[in-house]
Formats: C-alpha cells, sequence, structure tokens
C-alpha cells in the first residue's frame, strides 16, 4: 500500500486465472493461499505476488533482482485489473435493473455482466475489433508496431530502446515505453506547482505534450453538406468508448461556428465559454458522455431524487450514454456488460456518429472542433458543496478556479466552404426558408401567417394552409365568394347587402368607379373588376321581382 501504483504494483501482479502452460508455477501456489480470489479481471482486485519477486514479459531480462516471466504483462487483461470498474452493491436482475444486494451480503459474483458498471473500458475493449489476433491498423499509436490490439499496444506503444541504464540489457525494438499517456493534460499541470520539491517539472510537460497527441489522434473529424444542413461525422480511432473512463464529467463535444463572407460569426453550437467554463446545450449541441444515476427504487432509500446523478456510488441507472463505440462493437454485447447506448442508438458495427446542423441564412462557412475535456464544471462543483467532512472539496475547486478551470482540448478541428442555398424564385431567400420558393417574396410577406407567402397564397387574408381550391380558378375556397352579391356573407342575398354595398361606395361618391374589386369580391355584379354604382343597380335588379320579402332567396 505505501508504494502505491508504481512499478513494483504491476510487476508484481499475478494473474488471477492460473494456466500451468504459461504462467510462472510459482503462481499455484499463490493463488492457493487466497481466502478470497479474484475470478475475473476488474474492480482493482490485483493478486500481488508476496514473495518480491518481479515478473515481465521477456525471457532474457537482466536485471539485479529475481524475475519471473509472464505473459500476463502482455495482455489487456492486466490493465482490466483496474479498469473495469463496478458497484457491488447493485446486482442485474432477469430485467436489466440493477438492484440493491441485502445489507451486509456480497455480490453473488463480481463480473462486469453482474455489477452496476462505473467503469468499463476495458470490456469495451474486450468486445471490440482490437482484442483479435490481427489487431487493427494504427501506426498513429503502435510505434514500431503498425497493428494495434491490447492496450498495452497504444498506451505503451513500442520503441527501440534498452529497458533499463545500467548493466547491459539488450537493445530491442518491441520495448513497452513506460509512459502510459492517456488524455489528461490539466491535472498533470498543476502539480508542479502544488509539489514543486517532488515533481520534475519537464517530465510532466512531455506527458502533457504526449496526452495532446493522443487526443489528436484518438478520432476523424469529417464535414459535408446534405440537404442542405451541415453533416459532421466523428469516428472513434480507439480501442475502447469515446470518451471512455471515469463518468463524473469527462466528455468530448462538437463546436461549429457559422460565418458569413466577412467571416464574422453567424451562428454557433457548443458554444464553450472559457471565463465561466460553462458549456452551451443549445438544442443541436452534440455533448458525448455518460449519465448514470438513481432510479425510483434506489432514490428514496438514499434520500436522493430520481435522475442523473454526480453520486456514482449510489448511481444504480444509466440514463445517457451516446458515447461513440469503436470498431467491433455489437448491441448484445455490450448490453451483456452494462455498456449499451442510453437514451441514443448505435448500429451493429457503427464506430461513428453522424450529427446534422440547420444552416442559418447567410453562412458562407462552418468551422467545426472536437473537443475533450477531463472533468467538468459541474462536477467541481459537486465536489465542493458535496465535501462537508472537511476542506478538501472547497481546495479541488480553488484549484480547478484558479488554474484556468480545466481548458476543453482540440482534438480535431476542419473546415467548410457552404455553397449558396438554392433560390428557385431568386428573391435572395433560400428556398429552405422561403415561404414562397416558386414566386418572389423578397419581404417574406405572410399576412395571414399559414405558413404561405402573399405571393403564392391563393387567399393571403385567410389562414387556408390547405390551400383548397374546389373549382381550381386560383381563389382559395377559404376567401372565395360563395355567392355574387352576398357580401353579409350569410348565405342569402337581400336588401341588408344592397346596404353593404352602397356603404363601401359612400367614401368614393363623385367618383363612377369606386376601387378596384379583387378577384374574390363578393360585391363585383358587373364581373368588371370594380365596384361601382351600376353594381348597385344590379343587385337592386335582383332583388326587385321579390320587393315583398326580406330575403330573396339562399345562395345556390
Amino acid at each position: 500500500d505505501t508504494s502505491g501504483v508504481a512499478c513494483d504494483l504491476c510487476h508484481r501482479l499475478v494473474d488471477p486465472i492460473f494456466d500451468p502452460l504459461e504462467n510462472p508455477p510459482e503462481d499455484e501456489s499463490i493463488l492457493a493461499a487466497l481466502s478470497f480470489p479474484a475470478t475475473t479481471f476488474g474492480n482493482g482486485m490485483a493478486t500481488i505476488d508476496p514473495t518480491g519477486a518481479r515478473r515481465g514479459p521477456f525471457i532474457n531480462a537482466a536485471t539485479g533482482h529475481p524475475v519471473l516471466v509472464s505473459p500476463f504483462h502482455r495482455e489487456a487483461a492486466l490493465c482490466g485489473t483496474c479498469h473495469d470498474v463496478s458497484n457491488p452493491v447493485f446486482e442485474k436482475d432477469g430485467s436489466g435493473n440493477y438492484v440493491p444486494n441485502a445489507f451486509d451480503a456480497p455480490a453473488s459474483d463480481f463480473s462486469a455482466h453482474t455489477l452496476m458498471p462505473v467503469e468499463r473500458t476495458y470490456s469495451e475493449w474486450f468486445y471490440s475489433a482490437y482484442n483479435s489476433p490481427e489487431g487493427i491498423y494504427a501506426p498513429q499509436f503502435g510505434g514500431n508496431k503498425p497493428y494495434v490490439a491490447t492496450c498495452q499496444d497504444c498506451h505503451m506503444r513500442d520503441v527501440t530502446g534498452r529497458a533499463c541504464n545500467f548493466g547491459s540489457p539488450p537493445l530491442r525494438d518491441d520495448l513497452p515505453l513506460h509512459d502510459m499517456t492517456g488524455g489528461s493534460t490539466w491535472l498533470a499541470g498543476l502539480l508542479g506547482t502544488m509539489f514543486p520539491d517532488e515533481v520534475d517539472e519537464a517530465a510532466m510537460q512531455a506527458g502533457i505534450v504526449r496526452a495532446r497527441y493522443m487526443l489528436q489522434n484518438a478520432a476523424d473529424l469529417a464535414l459535408a453538406v446534405e440537404d442542405a444542413k451541415l453533416k459532421v461525422t466523428v469516428t472513434n480511432n480507439t480501442g475502447h468508448k469515446l470518451p471512455t473512463g471515469y463518468p463524473e464529467g469527462r466528455r468530448v463535444w462538437i463546436n461549429v461556428k457559422f460565418h458569413d463572407s466577412a467571416m464574422s460569426l453567424v451562428s454557433e453550437s457548443g458554444a464553450y465559454d472559457a471565463d465561466t467554463a460553462v458549456l452551451s446545450h443549445d438544442d443541436e449541441a452534440k455533448i458525448y458522455e455518460i449519465e448514470p444515476g438513481l432510479d425510483s427504487i434506489t432514490a428514496p432509500l438514499v434520500g436522493e431524487p430520481i435522475g442523473p446523478s454526480l453520486h456514482f456510488v449510489l448511481n444504480n441507472k444509466v440514463y445517457k450514454d451516446n458515447r461513440v463505440p469503436p470498431r467491433g462493437f455489437t448491441n448484445a454485447a455490450y448490453a451483456d456488460f452494462g455498456g449499451a447506448p442510453a437514451a441514443y442508438a448505435y448500429a451493429d458495427g457503427q464506430y461513428w456518429d453522424e450529427t446534422y446542423y440547420n444552416i442559418p441564412p447567410g453562412a458562407a462557412s462552418a468551422e467545426v472542433t472536437l473537443y475533450y475535456q477531463s472533468t467538468s464544471k459541474e462536477f467541481i462543483e459537486f465536489l465542493r458543496d458535496q465535501n462537508t467532512t472537511n476542506t478538501a472539496g472547497q481546495e479541488m475547486y480553488d484549484l480547478w478556479n484558479n488554474n484556468g478551470k480545466c481548458p476543453p482540448e482540440v482534438m480535431r478541428t476542419a473546415q467548410i466552404a457552404l455553397p449558396a442555398p438554392p433560390d428557385s424564385d431568386g428573391d435572395g431567400v433560400p428556398d429552405a426558408l422561403d415561404n414562397c420558393p416558386d414566386d418572389q417574396n423578397p419581404t417574406q410577406q405572410n399576412s395571414d401567417a399559414d405558413t404561405y407567402g402573399d405571393a403564392c397564397d391563393n387567399c393571403p387574408t385567410v389562414d387556408n394552409p390547405d390551400q383548397t381550391d374546389s373549382d381550381a380558378d386560383g381563389i382559395g375556397d377559404a376567401c372565395e365568394c360563395p355567392c355574387i352579391g352576398d357580401l353579409t356573407n350569410d348565405g342569402w342575398l337581400s336588401p341588408a347587402d344592397v346596404s353593404s354595398l352602397v356603404s363601401l361606395l359612400l367614401p368614393h361618391q363623385g367618383n363612377y368607379y369606386w376601387t378596384p374589386a379583387s378577384p374574390d369580391s363578393c360585391g363585383d355584379l358587373t364581373a368588371d373588376a370594380w365596384l361601382s354604382p351600376a353594381d348597385v343597380s344590379n343587385l337592386i335588379s335582383a332583388l326587385l321581382p321579390y320587393a315583398s320579402s326580406y330575403y330573396w332567396t339562399q345562395c345556390p
């Protein structure tokens, strides 16, 4: 315990699954002496050689201490010891739910296929195409190896060198570089300030550079325009989910900036404010993350609300997991170990994700950036607020707040010129936004607000979204005169209609013609496209035979 996670820990690890054809024979007695032997890889269930002998994969190692040849040290299973983490309080029932065990009772087993998932990096790899004899072509990660298969192949890439700087160690081309690089760039930069007498700052900065290289090669980013939308494709180049590991705040997101021809910002999705560390959750934002939480069974037991939660030791349900799976992903295999997508979907074999963005008017180009952040503002504030036993939560918050707030790292960036959107009528309004794409309507005037602009609306004064025109005369049924002369629109020709027509003409006495009549005017009895005294005369003439009746006749 006092030596921590250092050389001695890994190089004293014993394969908990004994194989007499591969493992050192000493392992059989070591495993037999355990009162609680591990039966799988995960949850930090490390089996450690008590004799002090160091273990490694090479048969010709030159050392100053006892050495046991251990093929286990080339296997990803060794990494799985710490990189598959489960909560043994919750076990999966027959319906796929994670339910609490009885108090003071151990789990029935400690398999990732049984217990509530916290981290599943090893299982994600195990059920991927990387776990194969040939591996995946990835020279950017493998060093001297063009193909990578295990965790060590990427995170301890093969280099040419000697394993130590004393004696006469052999020169190897398959020497694993013990840098164990991941994606951490922020915390490593704090250690020199926190522990100035214990940290080699140059080594820390070199590690940060290597981590940035890993992040910059962990994904591909491709842009295209499809159906007048911007399509952004993120491809996972890792042997696990993108991102993977602990769920408390680790995330990857897409930032999209649309610019006009003068490079002024038109709109942005997934914006990040470096001063406040707030990530925008706009309607189009794509944030790859996992959100575990508490269900209706567990929440009342611990006095917490139902839903997503950062209390990872209390969580027994995954509410969201849209992280991009690796090559070889299948839904069935991932569901079995608790790693299935949640509130999202990937097809079997899919190791990429496509996101579509509406292109705003005036946008001439788009700049897209894929960001990674190892911890979020929400998680840091959670630690500060929930820690009431001492000041550690506040101290962590202060370190975060005073040291850049864990700024996101750029993984990939890409730009694309956007074609001018289709404008069929040439009125300067793109078809996708034009309420009259075949008729010029540059002001987009829409008097009745029925989605059809006045320029192409067959009834511009009445809301008629269906544009029904039964007699195909170009006038919509909603505002077409049902009966010429029926100005009161009551279905009858009557003296009231005469009064209505006279009222329309009174402001224009002295003029033979009052005003041009609209095509759907019920008062144009002369059919000359004008409202005039002649129309009054025609309407009165139609009523004279029925002078003794208030109503003449019902409109046909």
